[in-house]
């Protein structure tokens, strides 16, 4: 699906499929709904997919570099001071 900016607004590019056009005459608040709407349904099916190889290797990175050092691990408390002092609110 392309979609081409004219002037300030998205248009339906030739190759968009006319199957979802419809969607896009939907409000902009309509939209960003469905977008919160599908992701949560993609996030409870999540599990089904399977991880690559690269994410296994890097999970298993990860855990290894955690078992030899657990000292370093944040809780989500301090990693999120750490996030918001460096990014703001």
């Amino acid at each position: 699906m392309l979609l081409y900016r004219n002037r300030g607004t998205m248009t339906q590019g030739s190759y968009m499929n006319q199957q979802y056009a419809d969607l896009f005459r939907l409000t902009l608040p309509e939209r960003l709904q469905l977008v919160e709407d599908l992701w949560d349904s993609i996030a409870v099916e999540a599990e089904v997919l399977p991880l690559s190889d690269w994410q296994k290797a890097e999970l298993d990175r990860r855990a290894a570099e955690h078992a030899r050092n657990p000292s370093l691990a944040s809780t989500w408390d301090e990693a999120k001071q750490r996030i918001l002092a460096k990014h703001g609110q």
